[in-house]
């Protein structure tokens, strides 16, 4: 393969050779070659155990004699059995353990291959199309492009992988550790969505490629905005995202540059955010509970650019410097009951903390 610096030509003879089977072999090692009864026998587990393994990644089970898998299959399965006889693990924990390795690198992969696609489209290819329009869903030789790509970087990404998998591991470890002090009384959140005005309306006038460029720049300036705080992103949805912070004071920050944040860019329309404060039930790394509910609620009844807390929140806010609450009149949430939400603005003369760093 011909390089220049540091990026790599990519030559019409590559893409032409371009096939799963090749592709799977410079990622997995080898090609496939195995069927299930192989490897399991290879890693010295029943054949039930090798189904239960394989679907617990998130693949469709297939026939047993079907050439479906690597050496690098067998070598996880065998990781699997040692996760239940060295470190004493159940067989149930352990294929929960892998069912939550399957479902996010799933994500992850399926993202990053968007994203590098994106990045290697050419815009002149597509007709009428402005730069950011065409980028978004790109052509297939884009698509090809992108995959040798990705194969001749993986290798270069695992340990970033690794990395940051064990951060977030540690960071974990020491809220779970913080949670279970007895003077910390349970898993107690905020718990914030942050959800785009008018979105329906807007999905009905903008063609699939300029929609996801607006929703990949909503989820990456909000992200940005809650991490910059030392928040957590759970989860997004198109339109919404929810994301949890530890303390009041934090959680008005991101919801508040949520909002500024969105009214000054040119692409995206207004936000509305709803939070409140509460326990909170975390499991398979998503959060559950009434603090939960509360918070999408008031995210639905909140106006465009505001921001509406719960009375808990307020309180706490209340000994804070920098933000001020004013209560509203009380209201029926849907499934909640009788709320008196609070309005959220900042004090005169405070400025945004995080917004000249988002880009």
């Amino acid at each position: 393969m011909s390089e220049v610096g540091r990026h790599r030509i990519v030559r019409p003879e590559d893409l032409a050779a371009l096939s799963p089977d090749n592709l799977e072999a410079r990622l997995l090692g080898k090609p496939a070659t195995m069927a299930r009864r192989d490897v399991s026998r290879g890693a010295e587990v029943s054949l039930l155990s090798a189904r239960k393994f394989w679907h617990a990644l998130g693949f469709p089970i297939v026939e047993d004699e079907d050439a479906m898998f690597t050496e690098a299959d067998q070598a996880a399965l065998m990781a699997v059995a040692r996760l239940v006889r060295d470190q004493e693990l159940d067989e149930d924990t352990a294929l929960a353990m892998t069912r939550a390795f399957a479902r996010t690198t799933d994500r992850l992969a399926v993202w990053q291959t968007q994203l590098m696609a994106e990045a290697l489209a050419d815009p002149a290819s597509e007709a009428g199309l402005d730069e950011a329009d065409a980028r978004a869903v790109p052509n297939e030789s884009a698509a090809r492009a992108s995959a040798l790509k990705l194969a001749d970087m993986a290798d270069a990404l695992e340990p970033l992988l690794v990395y940051a998998w064990r951060r977030h591991l540690t960071a974990a470890i020491s809220r779970m550790l913080a949670d279970a002090d007895p003077q910390a009384q349970g898993v107690r959140r905020v718990v914030g969505f942050a959800d785009l005005v008018n979105f329906t309306s807007l999905v009905r006038r903008m063609t699939e490629r300029q929609l996801a460029v607006m929703v990949q720049r909503f989820e990456a300036l909000a992200t940005d905005i809650v991490t910059a705080h030392g928040g957590r992103v759970i989860k997004t949805v198109g339109d919404e995202i929810l994301f949890v912070t530890i303390g009041a004071g934090p959680a008005a920050a991101v919801a508040l540059d949520l909002v500024e944040t969105m009214s000054e860019d040119e692409l995206l329309p207004d936000v509305r955010v709803g939070m409140a404060l509460g326990p909170v039930l975390s499991r398979l790394g998503d959060v559950f509970g009434t603090t939960v509910n509360r918070a999408s609620r008031l995210t639905s009844v909140a106006p465009g650019g505001g921001v509406l807390v719960d009375d808990a929140l307020a309180t706490a806010l209340a000994a804070l410097s920098g933000f001020e609450t004013t209560a509203l009149r009380r209201r029926t949430l849907r499934g909640i009951g009788q709320v008196t939400p609070s309005e959220l603005r900042r004090s005169p003369g405070e400025r945004a903390s995080t917004r000249a760093g988002v880009s």
